[in-house]
């Protein structure tokens, strides 16, 4: 059973987001998780839980902080996310990936550290799009979510795994 840590955005968008993601047939991504911008992926967070009291304490420490969504961007051709701003992000995430020691292969493979780029995943093409569907949706996505959002992060969420690539909510946790 996997795991990462991610937060959500507020109720309205997270439901358009939704809605917009489900405006592409075969767009299975809302089978596999809800929109959710990730703070620390899987690598390093065993199945034990471990780490979690660790995670606990780092967000009790942490103070909530606002993030900036930003335009659509892709990672290669098979990625489409909306971008994300917030210096904050960058400190908590380093510090969720001191708690869950991955190794540095796992830190190559998720993307993590000075790889890490904040982002809320619209579509994949691993999730039944093509990568002329995601051209198509990246347009779109300017014109729908524009002007980016602001919101505040008061609480990140705990994912687990339930079955094979499907993730729900294990726990929140408030931050401050």
């Amino acid at each position: 059973m996997q795991h990462f840590i991610g937060w959500v955005p507020p109720e309205d968008f997270k439901e358009k987001v939704i809605h917009f993601q489900k405006k592409w047939s075969g767009n299975t991504i809302t089978e596999v998780v809800e929109p959710h911008i990730t703070l620390k992926a899987q690598g390093g967070l065993t199945p034990d839980r471990k780490w979690l009291d660790q995670v606990r304490e780092t967000c009790r420490r942490t103070n909530p902080f606002r993030v900036q969504l930003g335009g659509p961007a892709f990672f290669g051709e098979d990625v489409l996310y909306l971008s994300v701003r917030s210096e904050k992000v960058y400190d908590l995430h380093k510090q969720m990936v001191q708690i869950a020691e991955p190794t540095s292969k796992q830190v190559d493979d998720y993307f993590e550290l000075k790889h890490f780029v904040p982002h809320l995943t619209l579509a994949k093409t691993t999730y039944g799009l093509s990568k002329l569907d995601l051209f198509d949706m990246a347009k779109a996505a300017d014109k729908e979510f524009r002007p980016f959002p602001a919101f505040e992060v008061d609480r990140v969420r705990v994912y687990e795994e339930g079955s094979p690539n499907r993730y729900r909510k294990l726990e929140d946790i408030t931050l401050g």
